[in-house]
């Protein structure tokens, strides 16, 4: 079974600093389910590496 690491998890501050928005941005995405997210024991939001690598590659095909 595979475990999602450090690693393979963002902040939403790192995800905003690739797509170059506001973290808030982020949080709206995720709200909106355009880009999922795991909630840590502590009540934050983790996005998961690969998905959002998707994510910007769709948009910078555009």
């Amino acid at each position: 079974m595979h475990t999602q690491t450090e690693t393979d998890l963002l902040t939403p501050s790192q995800v905003a600093a690739l797509f170059h928005v506001d973290p808030k941005t982020v949080t709206r995405w995720a709200n909106a389910g355009k880009l999922s997210s795991i909630r840590t024991l502590g009540g934050h939001r983790r996005f998961r590496r690969d998905e959002v690598e998707r994510l910007l590659e769709s948009t910078m095909r555009r």
